[in-house]
């Protein structure tokens, strides 16, 4: 017969597990020795508490519902009454009937939470309607819309009522909503007629634009554009298919006309290529500061560079964001080169890289402490086990140390 704290096995084979009730039997073994019996039901009883583990685990850390938080402790409950394990049950039995303690008080708070999130719904909603009955009478077409919408998708996110005080506050809801879509319809009709004669008063200013694109008197028929451009902008939006029309019939006899005087005043353009041209050499001179190898060299260069650059006028318009572009991707990389610098240098990271390496330097030579013990108790199994956990340990060491490294500890 072999037996320990809490169990035994008879000569007939038949294993027992001691409980506050005396013992109690687990089953039949009759596969091999005493002791590999007593080994088997143990472990299905370490089983049981890392399950019971778990669930505590999950109680306390998960929103697992009340529901299947019972049903999980019930059928462990089943399992540790049939008594097929030997250790401790009791033990097992009461760390389930406090943690079923604690899921009913979870369930209570849920069910006045949920008494609470309805009354916060209650106000909620309340505070969407006067809010719509507010914006019943703006003027604010766009934006009041635009808030009259998003309070029909917060509305849509919030619980129900009961089915009167629900159907109260969306009639009035609606209502509001109505009221001011009504106005906003008479609005817009207005503004059509006011659109229709905006379109009749720029037709006359296309005919005056497209008569003048022809003129080679720059100065007064330069001014002469502006003016029809103020006059322009007085009077207001035509209808959005007209708008677009005529703004492209005046703008193209603008075009026109100051296309024709920009190859007179070409000659000032000299001025500006050959800003351009001294740009592209400081372009080239700053590119050559890449890839950035002395950050506190780039950066002073740069500077230097850049103050060059803003000493220099301007240069053609379709050429500037070229060039602006080889610049600023010169400036980019120093940016980043100087946040790679931050980081690789940035003591709170560097702190906490040495502290996961020290864990697990720590965990690895525990193990390694342990497999020597296994080894030499003979224990081959053990030792297999904790040989790869060694690997994966040791694995993530390395990649740990690398990554300390490159703080340059």
């Amino acid at each position: 017969m072999s037996s320990d704290p809490w169990g035994r096995v008879d000569d007939a084979g038949t294993v027992y597990v001691r409980t506050a009730d005396g013992e109690k039997v687990v089953g039949s073994w009759q596969a091999g020795s005493p002791d590999e019996a007593l080994a088997y039901f143990k472990r299905k009883y370490d089983g049981l508490v890392v399950e019971t583990d778990l669930l505590e685990r999950r109680v306390k850390t998960t929103d697992l519902s009340a529901k299947d938080a019972t049903a999980a402790i019930e059928h462990l409950r089943e399992q540790v009454d049939a008594h097929h394990a030997v250790g401790d049950l009791d033990a097992l039995r009461a760390r389930l009937d406090t943690l079923a303690g604690t899921v009913e008080t979870r369930r209570e708070e849920r069910k006045a939470r949920k008494a609470q999130q309805s009354e916060e719904a209650r106000h909620a909603k309340e505070e969407l309607v006067a809010e719509a009955e507010q914006l019943a009478d703006s003027d604010q077409w766009r934006a009041a819309g635009e808030r009259l919408r998003a309070l029909v998708g917060t509305w849509k996110g919030l619980p129900r009522l009961d089915r009167k005080s629900d159907d109260e506050l969306w009639h009035r809801f609606s209502h509001a909503r109505s009221a001011f879509s009504k106005r906003r319809k008479a609005h817009f009709a207005q503004l059509d007629a006011q659109r229709e004669e905006a379109r009749q008063r720029k037709e006359k200013l296309v005919t005056e634009a497209e008569a003048l694109s022809g003129s080679r008197d720059w100065g007064p028929t330069a001014a002469k554009y502006r003016d029809l451009m103020q006059e322009w902008k007085a009077a207001g939006r035509a209808q959005r298919e007209h708008e677009d029309d005529l703004w492209a019939r005046f703008r193209g006899a603008q075009d026109v006309f100051f296309q024709a005087r920009a190859e007179v005043f070409a000659e000032r353009d000299s001025e500006q290529r050959e800003n351009l041209s001294r740009k592209e050499e400081l372009a080239a001179e700053a590119e050559k500061l890449l890839p950035v190898t002395d950050l506190k060299t780039a950066r002073g260069a740069f500077r230097g560079i850049n103050e060059r650059w803003d000493a220099i006028g301007h240069v053609p318009r379709d050429a500037r964001p070229k060039v602006e572009g080889r610049m600023h991707a010169v400036e980019r990389a120093i940016q980043e080169a100087e946040e790679a610098e931050w980081r690789r240098t940035n003591p709170e990271a560097r702190a906490r890289a040495a502290g996961l390496t020290g864990q697990l330097q720590d965990a690895v030579d525990k193990l390694h402490a342990q497999l020597d013990k296994a080894r030499a108790a003979g224990n081959t199994a053990k030792a297999a086990k904790l040989e790869r956990e060694l690997e994966g340990r040791q694995a993530l060491l390395d990649q740990a140390q690398k990554g300390l490294q490159e703080f340059g500890g």
